[in-house]
């Protein structure tokens, strides 16, 4: 009877804990920053109990607790954790990420991906590495980093441009990547305006892939990120500083004076011609790159501050950038001004205000440079038997040859400037729908304005030289000829211009991800992105400034006779985007990956027959390493890939497929023979999409 009762009272204890422990279990899971995670799997070890952390990276799960009951917690680029329960209700995790590069997420296509799963030929340069570096421009952080980009330098000016190429030409016409600064269309050759401190990643896609962004993809695609701020992080200021000096490391090996004397005699004589040097002791005569190279200063500062609050994170920068020219000095000079502001916060749950804006401005001025004419052609080439100067001050002539001239007063002629302040911003409102679907909706906008101003003094450098424009040494002005037996003088001279660029886009796309009995992981994508771009341009010339002074140089300054040799023009265009696009991904335990998108694009500069392109492309990866049959001791990850597509180009001239008169005609009218115009380009509605086959195989390998 005893033992009835006992056995009893211990059942209907048993049943009261049991009853007792079964509660839910609540908290918050950050990133290593104090950023909420979505997404991020909940579940009780050993069971399917499972739940994913909402917008604010909170989770509620129901469970049975005891004293062996382990939470574990999983999200892709994270490191996994099991904790004990403990008799706790509310458990908050903090998740670190791993540090391995394979799991490293990167911006692909619209969105992110971690290096695991990609299909595609992706590299990255991460800002940390951009900063070691003390670049000034960014497409000197790509340089050397990353396989298959070339970079080209167009001119050794400070600020001067490059030509970037992804993997050799593949068009006839431009062949430059299409760059995106935080998904806004940025040109390659404003990337000067770019403060290399304020980027947080470039990625750059190679293959077929890219074929997600459409127009250029063809050339590949950069994507550079910018430095944003954390969630629940204190303000951090950052203030960082350089000044170095510039000179150059090897020269040309050019003749002295004696050596210079002494071999033109030798060419006299050969010739039967007397020596045009009597005494060929000259000693080392005038190193002409002596005085074009000197030290250029560069100096750099960057202030930063970054930080956030619970629904609110922000980062804002200046940096001011100076250089000199080694050639040139403050004749060469770049001067660079930048702000960027990103902005972030929660308008309600589910929805977050995305903002950045970039501005630059940039002052700089250059000397000819690269051929005939240039500062640096008429520096080898100089003679070293002349000096730099006279004895009465004025500057050598250098009269034997009619295309070399003194360096020394082509740089101090030379006026030459351009000014650009540019404006970069997008606004952009991410909907999370629900756990599965976001929705984002983007506008982006850039502008542009461009001023260039040249001055052309009345300049002397000897008889019969091809750059004199004054017809003597005393700086007279040319006498030209307007009109039959009508001579008018032609001094000095100005040339101005302004050029506004303005592209505005806008994108909107719905993504879906989903994870599925932890093997099925299933990623989409559809969208479709409008885009206008409009430059305009007015320029003037005009010849005559008064007093040969740059302080009077302006184009309405001239006193040419009716404003007779005053020029202007101008010019005008206009292009449109409307594109759509739609992607698939589909991973198998996270080894076997395939991917497929389409992207149709319709261009204002094609016909009505041709107007629209249509851009598939498909590709897989297999993770070899994460197979059981899989074990090395020195390969850690080993992935093979495969991808092709087509993509297309629309990188020519404006309303191409239109007829122009622009043809020379002759026509006859009583008797009379009269001059007029004729068609010259025929009109080609059927003018279409230029387009690229890719195909990619390749493999990613991690060693020991």
């Amino acid at each position: 009877m005893y033992k009835l009762l006992f056995t009893a009272f211990l059942s209907i204890g048993f049943t009261i804990f049991s009853i007792a422990q079964n509660s839910s279990l609540s908290g918050t899971i950050t990133s290593e920053n104090n950023e909420p995670l979505m997404g991020v799997r909940v579940a009780i070890k050993g069971t399917n109990n499972a739940v994913a952390t909402d917008l604010d990276g909170k989770y509620t799960i129901q469970a049975q607790v005891d004293s062996s009951t382990v939470l574990a917690v999983y999200y892709i680029g994270y490191q996994s954790q099991e904790i004990m329960v403990l008799g706790r209700k509310i458990i908050d995790i903090q998740l670190m990420p791993i540090s391995e590069t394979i799991e490293e997420l990167i911006v692909v296509g619209y969105s992110k991906s971690s290096v695991k799963e990609l299909t595609g030929a992706t590299s990255q340069v991460r800002g940390e590495e951009i900063e070691k570096m003390n670049v000034s421009r960014v497409d000197q952080a790509l340089q050397g980093k990353i396989a298959g980009v070339t970079i080209n330098t167009n001119s050794g000016s400070p600020g001067g441009g490059s030509s970037i190429r992804i993997r050799g030409l593949s068009t006839f016409g431009d062949n430059d990547p299409l760059i995106l600064v935080d998904g806004i269309v940025y040109d390659s050759e404003g990337l000067n305006a770019l403060n290399p401190s304020d980027i947080k990643s470039i990625n750059v896609l190679k293959d077929a892939t890219a074929g997600i962004y459409g127009v250029r993809a063809a050339n590949g695609v950069i994507l550079i990120e910018t430095k944003n701020g954390s969630y629940n992080t204190k303000p951090s200021v950052e203030f960082s500083a350089y000044y170095g000096v510039q000179q150059t490391n090897r020269r040309l090996d050019l003749l002295n004076a004696t050596e210079y004397a002494v071999i033109k005699n030798q060419i006299f004589a050969l010739g039967g011609q007397n020596s045009p040097f009597n005494n060929t002791a000259l000693g080392e005569g005038t190193d002409w790159q002596d005085n074009i190279f000197q030290e250029a200063p560069v100096q750099n500062y960057n202030l930063s501050m970054s930080g956030g609050k619970k629904n609110t994170k922000y980062s804002l920068g200046a940096s001011y950038f100076n250089q000199d020219g080694i050639v040139g000095g403050s004749k060469s000079h770049f001067e660079r001004f930048n702000a960027r502001l990103n902005f972030s916060t929660k308008l309600a749950k589910k929805l977050t205000l995305n903002s950045v804006l970039l501005y630059t401005h940039e002052n700089r001025s250059g000397l000819a440079e690269n051929g005939i004419g240039s500062v640096l052609y008429n520096t080898i080439n100089a003679f070293p038997t002349e000096p730099v100067k006279l004895p009465n001050g004025q500057f050598s002539y250098l009269e034997e040859v009619a295309d070399i001239i003194n360096p020394v007063a082509q740089i101090q002629n030379a006026y030459n400037n351009t000014w650009v302040n540019k404006f970069v911003g997008k606004e952009e409102i991410i909907w999370e729908i629900s756990k599965m679907f976001k929705f984002t909706n983007r506008f982006n906008y850039n502008f542009a304005l461009v001023d260039d101003k040249a001055f052309f003094p009345l300049t002397w450098y000897g008889t019969g030289k091809f750059a004199n424009s004054a017809a003597n040494a005393d700086l007279d002005p040319v006498m030209i000829e307007i009109a039959d037996s009508v001579f008018i003088e032609r001094g000095a001279s100005v040339s101005e211009g302004r050029s506004t660029f303005v592209d505005l886009s806008y994108e909107a796309f719905l993504s879906f991800e989903n994870t599925f009995k932890e093997k099925h992981k299933v990623k989409g994508l559809a969208g479709f992105s409008l885009f206008h771009r409009k430059g305009e341009n007015v320029s003037g010339y005009a010849t005559n400034i008064p007093n040969n002074s740059l302080n009077f140089a302006d184009i309405s300054a001239s006193t040419a006779p009716g404003g007779y040799l005053n020029n202007t023009s101008s010019y005008e265009f206009t292009e449109r985007l409307l594109s759509a696009f739609l992607k698939a991904e589909y991973s198998y335990k996270f080894k076997y990956i395939i991917s497929a998108l389409v992207r149709m694009d319709g261009s204002s500069k094609f016909g009505k027959n041709k107007r629209y392109g249509f851009f598939p492309a498909v590709s897989a990866a297999w993770l070899i390493s994460e197979e059981k049959f899989f074990k090395s001791k020195f390969m850690k990850y080993f992935k093979l890939r495969l991808s092709y597509g087509v993509s297309g180009n629309d990188q020519i001239a404006n309303f191409a497929y239109r007829g122009l008169l622009n043809g020379e005609g002759t026509y006859v009218f009583n008797d009379v023979i009269l001059a007029g115009v004729a068609l010259g380009r025929a009109s080609n509605p059927d003018l279409k999409w230029e387009t690229t086959q890719q195909f990619n195989a390749g493999i990613d390998i991690t060693l020991f």
